[in-house]
């Protein structure tokens, strides 16, 4: 299977006043088409700030992303608006996202607009074949998102990212405001979506449960670092990473008859701003020797499964 997208040694660092925060640092992966790739990770670790700088919603400090071989990282002007269409993104809070001063329809016909590729009466019947697909009801149109309850917001915001059928969807922890029934409902959505229309998803979760659920390959992030990537089976069998050990701890049991056995971190957890060379996590980790202080590297340590991490042989 090709790869529709390439992440080489991608960078995003911000200035602030105590020196550099290295928010996405160095991170490489692939996402083959039609494949789901998940990034978990705790909150702050720079999922959410490394898929918007894949689809140039902020801009790169290094490194370079290709999207179906065409390098996109610096491009501009018409290029950058014609690779747009095939890259988009499904926010993580479906009222916030959403224009609260725009009817249901008319945010969805706005992507199809500016596209300037379509006249008005296909405008029109474009939007409605985009709500029957995501399953909003026609006598929702003329509502307001503050009209609709969480789940229906979220659908209208991935009949937004799908309009002019994008072949790379960002999916930014996309159920995490929602309730738990309506989670499921969501998820199966975007399964069904991906089968009809071979979309590739870029998963950014820290819910382990759903990203094993819809994700074909992982990736684990920690303070802007990859600290392993694997397909989603061999990580949760096979799991390598002292961090990942510890977020896999985590996930609740409903099997009564094993007691839940928690990995409770202890130490500082380490600044992103100008950090020293060596693990980032290893003021967290139990198993920290004197080598972790040294630089890491992400390796192979086993057929398409990778971990930085020097107690790894």
């Amino acid at each position: 299977m090709s790869n529709l997208i390439e992440v080489k040694n991608l960078k995003k660092y911000f200035h602030v006043s105590s020196g550099i925060n290295h928010a996405v640092d160095d991170v490489s992966f692939t996402i083959g088409r039609g494949e789901t790739l998940g990034v978990v990770g705790e909150s702050g670790c720079g999922k959410s700030t490394l898929g918007r700088t894949i689809i140039r919603l902020q801009e790169a400090t290094d490194g370079s992303t290709f999207l179906d071989g065409e390098e996109i990282t610096h491009v501009k002007g018409k290029d950058l608006k014609r690779i747009r269409e095939k890259m988009q993104i499904i926010f993580q809070d479906p009222y916030s996202s959403l224009n609260p001063r725009k009817r249901v329809e008319t945010t969805i016909m706005e992507p199809l607009k500016y596209s300037h590729k379509y006249k008005s009466d296909e405008i029109k019947k474009r939007t409605e074949e985009l709500m029957d697909l995501v399953g909003v009801e026609e006598r929702l149109r003329q509502a307001y998102p503050h009209e609709l309850d969480g789940g229906r917001r979220q659908r209208v915001g991935i009949a937004r990212a799908l309009a002019l059928n994008p072949e790379f969807v960002i999916c930014d922890e996309p159920v995490s405001a929602l309730d738990v029934s309506i989670q499921a409902q969501v998820l199966n959505l975007l399964l069904d979506l991906q089968q009809q229309m071979n979309l590739s998803y870029m998963f950014v979760t820290h819910d382990l449960s759903v990203v094993r659920y819809i994700s074909d390959n992982i990736c684990v992030m920690y303070l802007g670092q990859l600290v392993e990537k694997s397909s989603t089976k061999e990580l949760f069998e096979n799991h390598l990473h002292p961090y990942t050990e510890a977020l896999l701890s985590a996930i609740p049991s409903t099997d009564i008859t094993k007691p839940m056995q928690r990995i409770q971190l202890k130490g500082e957890i380490t600044s992103p701003i100008n950090p020293k060379p060596g693990c980032r996590f290893a003021a967290r980790c139990p198993y920290a020797s004197e080598e972790c202080h040294q630089p890491q590297q992400l390796r192979e340590v086993k057929p398409n499964h990778f971990v930085s991490c020097c107690k790894v042989k």
